[in-house]
């Protein structure tokens, strides 16, 4: 978008959401430049949430070719044997995009972006990590902080039925409706301040309270994990099961926290995670889709700092693994 109003066909186009968060928010939407890195299901539903939201570009990176598992998944990818041969994961969810909204420039970029400089990522507004390595995770999430101005910064994760986001917005400042001393409806202005992923996985364990989600600390486990065993994110089966739980024994012992806390059953789920169910997908990518438009908008209380859902209960839980928030 090259001018600061809104033109009349976006205006016509975007009227409903318009309508809900104002022409202010739309603004920052049609400027936003977004990137997201690893085309899996969940990654697939939230790029078709933004693009139908009306972002200014939307960058993907996935140099992957299309596997038995992707087509299970990522709807935006059509099961064209001749075509998904000749083209990449990244390319194939582009083209399907640009279809969604004209208005929308879908691009791809190739290359390892754990690879790529500070300057790649100075171009972009929201960096979006999915189901990629621990190592990954930091790497870009660092390069991010270091940059002059502030990109928000998310990793998201769906293995089997359950699903998993981090937040990372820096010094974030926002304003939300709230009730004054006489009960009339006013705006005020707040503030929060994130901490890295590598710092909030750092937090000890036994620091926590006992009422944390077991999928915080079960998460943890498995990117330690394929870490430890060079794995990408999938890349176990049932078969890693006891050294999953051998490890899982180790990392409580040493964080002082009674194994019994993660469930066995709970790891054998994730283990056995490969492909991701789809209606998780859609409901984790809704999730971050909001988020998105909130960090982007600055409009609404944002997510601090990990969301977990499971398709088992149906529950999805907000965890504050950060820093106290400031709020005036």
């Amino acid at each position: 978008m090259n001018g600061e109003e809104l033109t009349e066909q976006e205006t016509a186009l975007y009227d409903r959401q318009i309508r809900v968060w104002g022409a202010d928010a739309q603004r920052r939407l049609s400027k936003s430049h977004i990137l997201v890195y690893g085309m899996k299901g969940t990654a697939a539903e939230f790029c078709k949430n933004i693009v139908l939201a009306g972002v200014g570009s939307l960058t993907l990176v996935d140099d992957g070719a299309v596997t038995e598992d992707a087509l299970s998944s990522n709807f935006l990818i059509l099961p064209d044997e001749n075509v998904c041969a000749e083209k990449t994961v990244a390319e194939l969810c582009c083209n399907s995009l640009k279809v969604f909204n004209p208005m929308v420039r879908v691009s791809v970029e190739k290359g390892d972006l754990s690879s790529f400089g500070g300057d790649f990522f100075d171009r972009f507004d929201v960096v979006i990590v999915s189901c990629c390595t621990l190592m990954t995770k930091k790497s870009i999430n660092e390069k991010c902080r270091k940059l002059s101005k502030r990109v928000a910064f998310y990793t998201v994760d769906c293995r089997n039925s359950c699903g998993e986001i981090f937040v990372d917005l820096q010094k974030h400042i926002y304003t939300k409706k709230k009730l004054d001393e006489n009960n009339q409806p006013t705006t005020v202005e707040c503030e929060l301040q994130y901490p890295s992923f590598q710092e909030s996985i750092s937090v000890p364990w036994r620091t926590l309270p006992r009422r944390v989600s077991k999928l915080y600390f079960a998460m943890r486990v498995i990117e330690r994990f394929e870490e430890a065993e060079g794995r990408n994110p999938g890349e176990i089966s049932i078969e890693d099961l006891p050294a999953v739980l051998k490890l899982k024994k180790e990392i409580c012992e040493a964080q002082s926290m009674n194994e019994s806390h993660i469930p066995n059953a709970l790891m054998e789920r994730l283990v056995m995670g490969r492909r991701e169910f789809p209606p998780v997908c859609a409901i984790i990518g809704g999730i971050l889709g909001q988020e998105v438009i909130k960090a982007i908008s600055g409009k609404g209380d944002p997510l601090q700092n990990f969301f977990f859902f499971d398709a088992m209960d149906g529950k999805g839980v907000i965890e504050n693994i950060s820093y106290p928030s400031l709020c005036n």
